[in-house]
């Protein structure tokens, strides 16, 4: 593991939680409720019950679970409460996490550029013709 130096562990961990609101799932491998925590409602997930099945209470992790050791990433997922999230899903001794982190801004940045790139293609095409006319 790269050695890092703990005001740098410090600083990002605050800067993650001041920035992103986070929540969590902990799901055995069978597929059940362990714990949750964070700030679940702001992504829409309520009415959580312990050690009953997550497919049936967090629909979109329906079919993702159990993983196979092999960590997953699910980035700008739109809940139905208009959240975009960033989904991290990893597995560890006692189950699956999932973690969800608010990536709204990212969202916001990624539309920003994406129109500007189509501004400046049409302008692009009413160059090309400007010539022929």
């Amino acid at each position: 593991m790269v050695d890092i130096p703990a005001p740098i562990i410090h600083y990002i961990v605050n800067f993650l939680l001041e920035t992103r609101s986070l929540a969590y799932l902990l799901v055995n491998k069978d597929g059940y409720l362990v714990a949750w925590g964070g700030k679940l409602v702001e992504f829409g997930i309520t009415n959580l019950r312990k050690g009953e099945n997550i497919g049936e209470q967090v629909f979109f992790l329906e079919g993702l679970l159990p993983l196979d050791d092999i960590p997953l990433f699910l980035p700008l997922i739109k809940t139905e409460y208009g959240i975009c999230a960033d989904i991290h899903i990893f597995p560890s001794d006692e189950g699956d996490w999932v973690l969800l982190l608010d990536s709204t801004w990212n969202e916001k940045q990624l539309s920003l550029i994406q129109q500007i790139t189509n501004d400046c293609s049409l302008l692009r095409e009413k160059l090309t013709k400007i010539p022929n006319q």
